[in-house]
């Protein structure tokens, strides 16, 4: 688990094929005495294993998923990334909670000044974009951002000069493909609403008195949620 809160950039250093997958090396300028093979780490925000570290370096394992869900397949030696180490429970959540799996990519449609800000238009497919909200949060490339506005097919940001400077988001231009993971919670709720996956009360249930099985939006109006 992440908070989309970046710690470094990184650089990858070597790829090598291992079939449809890949293996990186990725150096960075990050302390890992502390990290242990196992561990995971986010890079442009898709959640990889150490597999062997370095002073200043670490190999990860990306299998065939992975690739063909990211950008990772477009990348080579020498790109930048961002790089962010796996969250402690003690630690406070500065962002929002990233599970590191990426939902797919999306492409920088527009990108445009605006007093201390640069807003950025990413155009999404569809399905993505119905898990986004006005004002919810989303990741690009492993950076916690929040959605200024949503359509149907894509979601604008704005990004700071703070971010910008510290991440590969002030490296974009017009046309660029990017990591998109949405916000995980709103995934499962549309997930449980949609397709009836979470049933919570059985036909005659005596707490719900509705003889529902499902959770449905009448329902929840029901109960005072909506």
């Amino acid at each position: 688990m992440f908070t989309g809160i970046i710690e470094s950039f990184g650089t990858i250093k070597r790829i090598e094929s291992s079939g449809e997958g890949k293996v990186l090396l990725i150096g960075c300028d990050l302390d890992l005495s502390q990290t242990k093979i196992g561990d995971s780490i986010a890079v442009n925000g898709a959640c990889l294993t150490a597999v062997s570290l370095g002073s200043r370096e670490f190999k990860v394992d990306m299998a065939p998923e992975t690739v063909s869900r990211t950008t990772f397949k477009k990348m080579g030696p020498g790109s930048r990334v961002n790089i962010e180490r796996a969250l402690k429970l003690s630690d406070r959540i500065d962002g929002h909670l990233v599970s590191g799996h990426i939902d797919g990519t999306g492409t920088i449609a527009s990108i445009r000044k605006m007093s201390n800000a640069v807003i950025l238009d990413v155009s999404v497919p569809e399905a993505m974009a119905a898990d986004m909200i006005e004002k919810g949060s989303v990741a690009i490339e492993g950076i916690s951002l929040t959605i200024n506005k949503c359509w149907d097919k894509g979601f604008q940001v704005s990004i700071i000069p703070h971010t910008a400077k510290i991440t590969t988001i002030g490296l974009k231009q017009v046309g660029d493909e990017v990591n998109i993971e949405t916000d995980m919670l709103g995934k499962y709720v549309r997930k449980i609403l949609t397709a009836g996956g979470g049933s919570v009360n059985s036909p005659g249930n005596a707490e719900s008195g509705q003889g529902e099985s499902d959770i449905s939006m009448s329902l929840l109006a029901r109960n005072g949620f909506l």
